[in-house]
């Protein structure tokens, strides 16, 4: 199955924490914070939203980061997906 975001809305999936530390410390379980990094899956029209024009800046591939506790979170296929306005989304990781 495929979504297809509607409007100002991108489908993102996070990208998995990293497990050790640069020094080389495994981390916990509880010690692993929320990924903040995302790969963009698919993006919506843009167009017209409450009276606003909105310009969709991401593409398909992107790697983005969002604000912490933004969007939508789905089940899709057994695999977990987040969608958010395209105003959640704060840089483009290059």
């Amino acid at each position: 199955m495929k979504l297809k975001p509607l409007s100002d809305r991108v489908v993102l999936k996070m990208v998995e924490a990293e497990e050790t530390t640069a020094g080389g410390i495994i981390l916990t379980g509880s010690a692993k914070e929320k990924p903040e990094v995302a790969e963009v899956l698919a993006v919506g029209p843009g167009g017209v939203v409450d009276g606003n024009e909105v310009v969709m800046n991401v593409k398909v591939g992107d790697k983005v980061i969002t604000s912490k506790y933004s969007g939508t979170q789905v089940k899709l296929d057994g695999e977990e997906l987040t969608i958010v306005r395209v105003g959640d989304i704060l840089a483009i990781v290059e």
